[in-house]
């Protein structure tokens, strides 16, 4: 008898979430999204056919919440939770000294604490469901190279990425699969964004300037697709990722030399 696999996503509601759960329910999976946006998970569910899916409502900065969220979803699929991703998240940008200590501080939690939560909580239904199952977080490029600008936005992308190295250790001998996924800039609601209140210039805006590319977000959903399914650590995903990955690994010092030049952004 085949069991249907199933997966729980954070920020379900839109973008790369949506894309993600459209794409692990077209392939025969049992699929759940997660939000605060309950009109945008409303939407997702609408895009996947049958009866394979559920929703509902989960601030990731509630430690709680996640066990109710968790608890509710795998009674809806069977008892198991094969697979999280952590990919609830906003974007946080500007010069650090004109940051308002609340954005700080809600970067930080929803980014980074919400994502420890989310590992904590799902690890006893990981650890059941092994040795196919998987915990992968979304970082970002800006978790590559700390750009100008995108202090705070940094630190969360670069702990999403430790946090997901540390845990493929600490796991490893439960046979739970931990990777990060870290797309560039894609095509989702976080463009349309300032990324900080004193600006008003959009994301996209800024990327369009600068001539960079915006990846579809199917590719992130593919990306996490073979994150579930590979051996890997890093999964880059657009061009822009792949190469900083490169020239960080190859050429530090050439990118530290160009990051000090530059003020445009890096990141999702």
């Amino acid at each position: 008898m085949t069991v249907q696999r199933s997966i729980f996503i954070t920020g379900g509601g839109s973008g790369i979430g949506r894309a993600t759960a459209q794409h692990f329910a077209a392939r025969g999976w049992y699929v759940g999204v997660a939000d605060i946006n309950e009109a945008g998970m409303a939407e997702t569910l609408a895009g996947i056919a049958g009866e394979a899916k559920w929703s509902g409502k989960l601030d990731v900065r509630d430690r709680k919440g996640w066990d109710e969220a968790l608890s509710s979803f795998a009674a809806a699929s069977g008892g198991r939770i094969d697979v999280l991703v952590n990919n609830a998240g906003i974007g946080t940008g500007g010069s650090l000294s004109e940051l308002d200590p609340e954005e700080i501080d809600r970067c930080l939690d929803i980014n980074l604490k919400g994502v420890l939560y989310g590992a904590q909580a799902v690890y006893p239904y990981l650890k059941a469901s092994a040795p196919r199952s998987a915990l992968i977080n979304i970082a970002s490029a800006a978790g590559i190279a700390g750009s100008p600008g995108m202090s705070v936005y940094c630190a969360t992308k670069f702990g999403v990425r430790a946090v997901s190295e540390s845990l493929d250790a600490e796991w490893s001998p439960d046979g739970i699969t931990v990777a990060s996924v870290c797309p560039a800039f894609i095509d989702t609601p976080l463009l349309n964004g300032t990324g900080n209140r004193k600006s008003n210039e959009q994301i996209r805006d800024r990327v369009t300037a600068a001539g960079l590319e915006i990846s579809p977000v199917a590719d992130v959903a593919q990306a996490i697709w073979d994150a579930v399914h590979g051996d890997k650590l890093d999964y880059f995903v657009g061009a822009t990722a792949k190469r900083m990955a490169f020239a960080k690994r190859w050429m530090p010092g050439r990118v530290r030399k160009d990051l000090r030049a530059s003020s445009g952004p890096l990141g999702r």
